[in-house]
C-alpha cells in the first residue's frame, strides 16, 4: 500500500501539463515518487551522519538532491 495520496500526485501531475492521468499511470506516478523519495532521504541521511547528526537537515536534502 502507498503512502503519498493518488490524489495528490494527480493534481501535481496536472499542475505540470497532464490534462487527464489515468489510474494506471497515477499508481505508477506514487511508486516511482516514493523510490524517489526513498532513495534521496538515503543519500541525505548519509550527508547528516557524515556531518556528525542524526538529524536530517534541509541542506542535506538538497545536496542529496544535486547529487542525483
Amino acid at each position: 500500500m502507498a503512502d503519498l495520496p493518488t490524489a495528490a500526485v494527480i493534481r501535481i501531475a496536472k499542475a505540470n501539463g497532464a490534462e487527464r492521468v489515468g489510474s494506471d499511470a497515477a499508481a505508477m506516478l506514487v511508486q516511482m515518487a516514493e523510490e524517489y523519495i526513498g532513495q534521496l532521504a538515503k543519500e541525505a541521511e548519509k550527508l547528516a551522519a557524515h556531518a556528525g547528526r542524526k538529524t536530517i537537515k534541509a541542506e542535506d536534502v538538497e545536496m542529496a538532491g544535486k547529487k542525483e
